[in-house]
C-alpha cells in the first residue's frame, strides 16, 4: 500500500505546541488511536528564539516520525 500525505493527515487527532524553558519549542502530536509523538526544537541563543519557527521545526520532526511509523505499519 502506498502512503499519501492525506493518509498521514488522517492519522492526526490534534497538534499542540508549548514552550519549555527560554528557547525550546515542543510539539505534541496526538494520533487518532491515542498514541502521542513528542518532538522539540531549540536554538543556541535565546536572543534568536522565535516560537513560530520552533513550532514549524518541531512539527516537521513529528511528521517525519509519523511517516516512519506508518511506513513500518504498512510493510
Amino acid at each position: 500500500m502506498k502512503l499519501t500525505q492525506k493518509d498521514i493527515q488522517n492519522c492526526i487527532a490534534k497538534i499542540e505546541y508549548s514552550k519549555l524553558g527560554q528557547k525550546t519549542a515542543v510539539c505534541l502530536m496526538t494520533l487518532k488511536n491515542g498514541f502521542e509523538i513528542v518532538t522539540t526544537s531549540a536554538c543556541i541563543d535565546v536572543e534568536n528564539y522565535d516560537q513560530e519557527v520552533g513550532n514549524k521545526i518541531a512539527l516537521e520532526k513529528a511528521m517525519g516520525k509519523l511517516w516512519e511509523l506508518e511506513g513500518y505499519r504498512n510493510t
